[in-house]
């Protein structure tokens, strides 16, 4: 049988399905690699009209208070002075279920949050997890399809889930944290949340720094067993939404403490791994936790649809004296959320409320399209430049430019000296109890235990001996008495 040969949409075939083409060694990605921008914007095509993934969600707002001065690190103006205090809007979720989904089921938990500024919206993309499954933008598709419902049997596939991961040893460090304790929050007041991404900081000066985002719970971190979660599901598939309505009403409003993690940009390329790697965490004792303020939310939305549904978050909503960093996931997720609601909600889904920034004036030449509701003088021009008085460009540059080098193409990222798939996974096993050990191999038992192919199984067993011995040995054994019953 002819071997089959993956192409793009328009046939040609496809050299690197597993690197997005960069400026060099571990530059930013460019927008000439068709292949990645095709995967992405068809990805966010594919379902109509729920979110391709963090469907199920809850939503309110509140404030973010600064408590400690970070100016030396960043000029942005919500971060500006101790005291100062920015309306915000989150949106916690979950990622690969349904709208209709229960709340409180094994999955990573989204954590995005918008903050409105002064300067316009900045939007914080997150998770409740530090790390991540992949570290390429152009493999997320494929690790979604992986874990959503099987196009044939229409539910999710063991086989599916498990064969992906088996094929992508980096997922290693996100599925140990997965398939531990934290992997069933037992409330969204009860969990940290995380930046995930490494993003920039620019203070007044032009300095650059890399940095980290941390939310740490004030009620304290509370998660679920499978047996508590499974009996929760049966008396509230919507727990989680029920808890955070109830509390804010109640006037028991969750806060989270932010620290950052900060790091001179100078000291990026010569670390010991990729800090760019969305599958790694930065250690501690490396770059130490730093206070930077209190998130609280006090209010609930008024209409879930209208706010919650609607409501819009893009990694590429910065201000200034924040930017990007090389991260390719957070690369190219600049591109992807805005795409998906564009389609989604449409080309002006910025003008909705819950979207629109608090700014005084907001003023583009951007016009027409569904559901436009933002209109200018008579006289105003609809293109730039002009003789008419017309908005224009500033000098202020958001972030602080990134110095690139070397070939386009696709490339692995930048070589560091200690960047393998497995050390960080097995770092966090040998943190746990041995309690916590025994419910993670019996956790990731219950799944690989399910799948039909040895190959398959062999694989993800190999990355968990790669981890650590006892970490593999545990798994191995779980997985063994599971399929000899």
């Amino acid at each position: 049988m002819a071997k089959r040969v993956l192409t793009t949409e328009s046939g040609a075939p496809v050299a690197d399905n597993q690197n997005s083409a960069s400026a060099g060694l571990g530059g930013p990605l460019l927008l000439q690699d068709q292949h990645l921008l095709e995967k992405l914007a068809r990805f966010n095509r594919e379902r109509i009209p729920e979110r391709v993934v963090h469907a199920r969600g809850s939503g309110a707002y509140g404030y973010f208070e600064v408590t400690d001065d970070v100016t030396g690190f960043t000029r942005a103006d919500f971060l500006s002075e101790v005291g100062k205090r920015t309306e915000t809007f989150i949106r916690f979720s979950t990622v690969a279920d349904s709208l209709g989904g229960a709340d409180a089921v094994r999955d990573p938990r989204g954590f995005a949050l918008k903050f409105y500024t002064d300067e316009g919206n900045y939007d914080l993309v997150g998770n409740n997890t530090p790390v991540f499954f992949i570290k390429d933008p152009i493999k997320f598709p494929d690790f979604i399809h992986s874990q959503k419902r099987d196009p044939f049997t229409g539910r999710q596939e063991p086989d599916n889930v498990w064969d992906f991961w088996a094929h992508s040893p980096e997922a290693t460090h996100q599925v140990t944290w997965l398939m531990g304790d934290r992997g069933i929050p037992a409330s969204y007041r009860h969990m940290n949340g995380y930046g995930s991404h490494t993003y920039q900081w620019t203070n007044a000066q032009g300095e650059a720094f890399f940095v980290k985002y941390h939310f740490k719970t004030n009620q304290g971190v509370r998660s679920l067993s499978a047996d508590q979660a499974a009996e929760l599901v049966g008396k509230d598939a919507n727990s989680h939404q029920t808890d955070l309505l109830q509390a804010i009403e109640r006037g028991v409003n969750p806060s989270w403490t932010l620290y950052v993690q900060v790091m001179p940009a100078a000291e990026a390329a010569d670390y010991r791994f990729n800090p760019f790697d969305l599958t790694k965490v930065w250690p501690h004792a490396d770059y130490p936790l730093q206070r930077v303020g209190r998130l609280v939310l006090d209010r609930n939305p008024d209409n879930v649809f209208a706010e919650v549904e609607q409501a819009a978050f893009s990694p590429n909503n910065f201000v200034p004296g924040i930017g990007p960093s090389p991260d390719k996931m957070l690369q190219g997720r600049l591109f992807a959320y805005a795409d998906a609601h564009r389609y989604r909600l449409g080309v002006n889904h910025t003008q909705l409320p819950v979207n629109a920034p608090r700014t005084p004036v907001v003023d583009n030449y951007g016009r027409d399209g569904l559901h436009a509701t933002r209109y200018g003088s008579r006289y105003d021009k609809n293109y730039e430049p002009n003789s008419y008085a017309g908005p224009a460009q500033t000098d202020a540059a958001l972030s602080s430019p990134l110095a690139i080098h070397g070939w386009t193409g696709t490339h692995e990222a930048p070589a560091h000296a200690k960047d393998d798939d497995f050390f960080q996974a097995g770092e966090l096993y040998r943190l746990m109890s041995e309690d916590e050990k025994g419910r993670l191999a019996a956790n990731i038992a219950g799944g690989l235990s399910q799948v039909t192919r040895d190959d398959v199984i062999e694989k993800n067993l190999a990355h968990f001996h790669a981890a650590d011995a006892d970490y593999g040995k545990r798994v191995e054994e779980a997985v063994r008495a599971l399929r000899e019953d």
